[in-house]
């Protein structure tokens, strides 16, 4: 099963699960699954390939969606459930395909189509650090910035690495041959009903006005929000903002 973050304790209302995206980990969601642990369990988890959840192949949204309705299933069956970027795919998934394990959802900033983008030159940066001579985080983040231009991706992907052991917390290998599947979504054949909020960064292009078509076909009750002054990272960019989205479509 994955690994798993606890906050807060178990109550009436269903848990928060939160599925975090491609090279993120449930350590990135500390501070707002902290501050939702208020309201009842919190559930982060470290998505496969990731943090300290198990390497497995392939790394598809149909293996990703059943590890996540197995935490589901290990915490009473049913949850709440946010998940950025990658883990939106993965929970979008989950709700078109086993609907009865999930009670509201939140997807930030991520829609179920095709990208085309790639993530393979970040890959290539992680892998061209020389991890025998990082004694500290800090170098490693020297070695990427010769890769990376914005200091908040190496700030991200450091949060990755492994300083004692002077390994990366990614299955690199298992998640380039994954990219295509990655930036794809699955073809599904059902809908949810439920309650689904599409929560974007006002200065982000993942969830563009033409994706609404698509999205209303497969989550006929969506409902559309955008955080002003954030990008696709906008639970890192406006985390007070987002938790209050976040907070407020849960409790209505």
């Amino acid at each position: 099963m994955l690994n798993t973050i606890l906050h807060g304790t178990p109550s009436a209302a269903p848990p928060l699960l939160i599925a975090h995206g491609l090279f993120g980990s449930a350590r990135n969601w500390g501070v707002i699954a902290r501050r939702l642990s208020d309201r009842g369990q919190v559930i982060a988890v470290d998505m496969r390939n990731h943090g300290d959840s198990p390497r497995l192949a392939p790394h598809d949204y149909p293996g990703m969606a059943a590890d996540l309705a197995e935490v589901i299933a290990a915490h009473g069956g049913r949850a709440d459930v946010v998940g950025h970027s990658m883990g939106g795919k993965a929970a979008m998934l989950l709700a078109l395909t086993q609907p009865v394990t999930v009670r509201k959802l939140v997807v930030a900033d991520i829609a179920p189509v095709t990208y085309t983008h790639s993530q393979q030159h970040n890959i290539d940066a992680m892998r061209a650090v020389d991890l025998s001579a990082v004694d500290k985080r800090t170098d490693a983040a020297a070695q990427l910035a010769r890769h990376v231009a914005d200091p908040a991706l190496v700030s991200f992907f450091t949060q990755s690495l492994d300083v004692a052991n002077r390994r990366w917390k990614l299955d690199l290998d298992a998640l380039e041959a994954g990219l295509p599947a990655i930036l794809s979504f699955p073809r599904a054949e059902g809908r949810f009903d439920g309650p689904v909020l599409f929560l974007s960064g006002a200065e982000s292009d993942y969830v563009r006005p033409e994706d609404r078509e698509t999205i209303r076909a497969l989550f006929p009750a969506a409902r559309f929000a955008k955080i002003p002054g954030a990008g696709h990272w906008l639970h890192a960019e406006r985390p007070r903002e987002f938790e209050a989205a976040v907070r407020a479509f849960l409790d209505a």
